[in-house]
């Protein structure tokens, strides 16, 4: 005969989200459950946002030994130990653990099961043998690597994102398919780290960014010397491990390129299996499940929250979509989610960010905009580093109102922060513009390209007559 475990609110799903509706909730003065049948800390953690950007390290650090000649010290061709790569990889794992770890969240008062959760009814779930009874669920599961039927690939092994961190020796020759914002950025970490590289994208690599700064990313990426083929649709492969062969079709005609290892990177799905939605009345699709503007699902008491509820798949996101729910279960407050100001970033070198809308889009909504730019090689720190390559972009409408913010170039995701704030908080172009900023700092690229929205008036014939009449006054 199974437990039976009563609580405010159940949890299911360990990763960001999950974590995030925990430790609020219980330390809010709810009663708590949290179900997590792997991992604690998720997909972000232990296979995705953590491991990647610790690789994108080390390889930039491989980078800098060839590239200081500018500066006066002479290039040293790196030498990559790919074990003590990986062990730095898992160090950062090991040393953010703890934060995520099943002993911290019990000791916050957490009950916490290792196992899988399945729902028995609206109300009720399954979890190992335990019956858990909550008055309110948060389903948190997350998503995983997407496995594309392409023929062959089931008799061919292959790496996804919760693999290729086990890596211990540099593969020769990395095939990735997928041009995303994981396929370029793990392409260019094994670039970095001594991999010859080959990136197969369908349709446009980072194809959901600004074309126009999109452009320097791929420009860094084709200067690395990673082979990118767009518009190459993958039709099969074959081979065995360390002789992979990969065939494409572009509008030349069919094509094929062998490496020795194949890392898919196509996108991703939600984690939905034998969680038994329909016993609980909760409706689902492909994409994930369907939710309210209040992210509660079909069953007003479950909501999902994260990469499982579809739409914009980041940590961030996650973490959002965890103060709603907590707002709305425990306040009892109506708080929707708006999507409207949450940024992305992809962690390429340059890095890539972006918020709001793009000017295509726009231009598309709106019809007249101003779209200001600053390029970084007018900026005097970026001169300094010899880091000249990227751009701050801007969008508004034509009463200053910003509407989208991109930024390509170093530390880009840091750099956007403040568009971000101001277009969350509805603050026209001026406040940017007005802003002081530290001298020598990249930052400023953000101030200067505000500043050029007031450019064709500040220093227009009619400002001169003004200031000619005013002198005349003494």
């Amino acid at each position: 005969m199974s437990n039976l475990v009563e609580a405010d609110i159940c949890v299911i799903g360990g990763g960001s989200g999950g974590l995030s509706v925990a430790a609020g909730a219980v330390q809010m003065g709810a009663k708590v459950v949290l179900i997590e049948k792997g991992k604690m800390g998720g997909d972000c953690l232990n296979y995705g946002c953590v491991p990647s950007k610790a690789l994108i390290a080390a390889g930039k650090h491989a980078h800098a030994m060839g590239t200081g000649a500018p500066f006066g010290v002479k290039p040293q061709p790196a030498e990559v130990d790919f074990a003590k790569v990986h062990d730095h990889v898992h160090g950062v794992i090991a040393h953010i653990a703890p934060v995520d770890s099943v002993e911290r969240f019990e000791g916050l008062g957490v009950n916490v099961i290792q196992a899988p959760a399945r729902f028995l009814s609206s109300g009720t779930v399954d979890a190992g043998g335990t019956t858990v009874k909550a008055r309110r669920f948060v389903i948190a599961t997350g998503s995983s690597a997407a496995v594309p039927p392409i023929p062959g690939l089931d008799s061919v092994p292959y790496l996804t994102n919760e693999t290729v961190f086990d890596l211990k020796e540099a593969p020769e020759h990395l095939i990735v398919i997928g041009g995303g914002p994981i396929g370029m950025e793990l392409a260019q970490a094994h670039r970095r780290l001594g991999a010859k590289v080959t990136v197969l994208e369908g349709m446009k690599a980072l194809g959901k960014d600004d074309p126009e700064l999109t452009a320097l990313v791929l420009d860094a990426i084709h200067e690395d010397g990673i082979e990118l083929r767009e518009g190459a649709s993958v039709t099969r492969v074959s081979g065995s491990a360390g002789h992979i062969s990969v065939t494409f079709k572009t509008e030349n005609g069919e094509e094929s390129v062998s490496g020795s290892h194949l890392l898919l990177a196509v996108g991703r799905r939600p984690n939905l299996d034998g969680l038994d939605l329909e016993n609980a009345g909760v409706a689902y699709e492909r994409t994930g499940i369907k939710v309210d503007a209040r992210l509660r699902t079909t069953n007003k008491n479950i909501y999902a929250i994260g990469d499982v509820a579809g739409g914009l798949q980041f940590t961030h996101v996650a973490g959002y979509h965890a103060g709603i729910v907590i707002r709305n279960i425990l306040f009892r407050l109506p708080a929707k989610a708006d999507h409207s100001n949450i940024p992305w970033a992809t962690y390429t070198d340059p890095e890539l960010a972006h918020v709001g809308e793009t000017e295509e889009q726009a231009r598309a909504k709106h019809g007249k905009i101003e779209v200001l730019r600053w390029p970084l090689a007018e900026n005097d720190r970026a001169q300094a580093e010899r880091n000249t390559r990227g751009m701050a972009k801007v969008i508004t409408d034509t009463h200053g109102r910003i509407l989208g913010a991109s930024i390509v170039g170093p530390h880009a995701g840091d750099l956007l922060q403040p568009w971000v704030l101001a277009k969350s908080q509805g603050l026209k172009i001026s406040a940017m513009a007005g802003m002081v900023a530290p001298y020598p700092t990249l930052g400023e690229i953000s101030k200067r390209a505000a500043g050029s929205y007031y450019t064709p008036t500040l220093f227009s014939w009619k400002t001169r007559l003004v200031v000619k009449l005013l002198s005349k006054l003494g």
